[in-house]
């Protein structure tokens, strides 16, 4: 059966000497791996289409297993993000993390949107480590860890000073410290911001300038869950780490095509 798909080309991997093996998330269908027959040869009509971050509709023969990618049509090649260093860093990481947590075989709206709005955030200038946190805070669930944001993880309060525990999986207030000796207190600001990274969609926030400081303990936080929580570890993020570590890589650095996996 010919499907047409509205698509993002999540990962990419040459398959013999001409092929790629190209998974998409879709909006129809959810994650998909597809054949991409000749893809590798520079004259195919497929190889502009089956690089990473490549938004776009896709026709797809499929019913079961692997599906085969007949076409493609451009509907946003994310120029941005591949001539930027940090740019192409931090998009490939949010692509890692939702192709790891997001499950083949059904539609996924939700993650197929938060990976459409965070990529074209990144790509109209936004910044890419800030962007990355709200996907990082609205996958969660997707790997089976549901915080509890909206009020005390213990009582249920919603007023009051609150700190995070990773006992309690969210947030506790004042009366309930003592359920936890390792928590994380928050200021106002820090407490309202994770609650933003987890609930407001990414394109609805306009312009977020975070300080680098705010940046560092939110991510500290959110690092934390996946590492000790989910168990998750990712390719991409070393690279991060690299980069932030020697800023004279980011100068250095050049844009080249996404290497695809062997």
């Amino acid at each position: 059966m010919l499907h047409k798909w509205e698509g993002i080309v999540l990962k990419v991997r040459a398959y013999g000497e001409s092929n790629k093996i190209v998974t998409l998330l879709t909006r129809e269908a959810g994650k998909v791996a597809t054949m991409a027959r000749g893809a590798k040869k520079p004259s195919s009509r497929l190889a502009s289409v089956t690089q990473p971050f490549t938004y776009g509709m896709f026709m797809v023969q499929h019913h079961t297993g692997m599906g085969t990618l007949q076409q493609g049509e451009h509907l946003n090649s994310m120029r941005h993000i591949r001539e930027d260093i940090m740019a192409t860093a931090y998009a490939s990481y949010i692509m890692e993390l939702v192709e790891r947590v997001v499950e083949e075989g059904k539609p996924e709206p939700f993650a197929f949107d938060v990976l459409l709005q965070s990529l074209q955030a990144i790509e109209e200038g936004y910044d890419p480590e800030s962007i990355t946190l709200f996907v990082e805070w609205k996958m969660l669930p997707y790997t089976g860890v549901q915080p509890v944001l909206h009020a005390c993880a213990s009582c249920g309060a919603v007023d009051g000073e609150f700190a995070f525990s990773f006992a309690q999986g969210g947030f506790l207030c004042h009366r309930c410290y003592q359920h936890d000796p390792y928590i994380i207190r928050l200021t106002p600001t820090q407490l309202k911001l994770i609650r933003m990274f987890y609930t407001v969609p990414i394109d609805q926030i306009g312009k977020i300038e975070l300080k680098k400081e705010t940046k560092y303990f939110i991510k500290k936080i959110i690092t934390t869950i996946y590492e000790e929580q989910t168990g998750i570890r990712f390719k991409t993020k070393k690279f991060i780490e690299q980069l932030e570590r020697t800023p004279e890589l980011q100068i250095r650095a050049t844009n080249k095509e996404m290497p695809e996996e062997p």
